[in-house]
């Protein structure tokens, strides 16, 4: 998808696409640095858009490795449709990720490792992010990560509701510059 057809869908749909122009390589690198792809069975993203973060999910994973992508806009999802049809174990979902339950039950998927989002949750409505992360949290493996980004850091408060545990880099090679959320439950949190 060309950088002016990206622009449009976010002109046509600001609250849902939430940036201007893909997301560049330099954090698409940051956003997967923490994943063990040699441990991961199964790893979700929500709203891969054109495909930077998952071009690199699919370099680095292994082969038995299962990627489900949750994406809502229809114009990015029949791009990725068209563009991953050859992948093996790739499987991709017109949808909210407020459902992610729903879709990992219909493919026999039982929990995440990791959940890589894109999502604007600077946009989003309130109870719709809550729904979200609610979710996320039920599906992530104990020990699990939800590794998401952001222009600022004013969701951190909102993401601590969810996470006891929050590590933030800044990748600054990014229009624009972004912060790199990477959130965890460690294990025996309870303990």
């Amino acid at each position: 998808m060309k950088p002016l057809s990206f622009l449009s869908q976010y002109i046509t749909n600001p609250r849902n696409v939430g940036a201007v122009l893909p997301s560049s390589k330099f954090l698409a690198d940051k956003m997967v640095e923490s994943i063990n792809f040699k441990e991961a069975k199964y790893i979700v993203e929500y709203g891969p858009g054109t495909g930077v973060f998952t071009n690199k999910l699919l370099e680095k994973r292994s082969s038995n490795t299962t990627l489900l992508l949750v994406e809502n806009n229809k114009e990015f999802y029949l791009l990725l449709k068209e563009k991953y049809k050859k992948e093996k174990n790739v499987f991709i979902v017109l949808g909210s990720a407020e459902n992610i339950d729903e879709y990992l039950q219909g493919y026999c998927i039982p929990y995440a490792d990791y959940i890589v989002s894109g999502l604007p949750f600077s946009s989003l409505p309130p109870n719709v992010s809550k729904k979200i992360l609610v979710t996320t949290t039920k599906i992530l493996k104990e020990g699990g990560n939800f590794i998401t980004f952001q222009y600022t850091k004013f969701k951190k408060n909102f993401l601590n509701q969810f996470f006891n545990r929050i590590d933030v880099k800044r990748e600054l090679r990014n229009v624009p510059p972004a912060y790199i959320f990477n959130c965890s439950i460690p294990k025996n949190s309870g303990e």
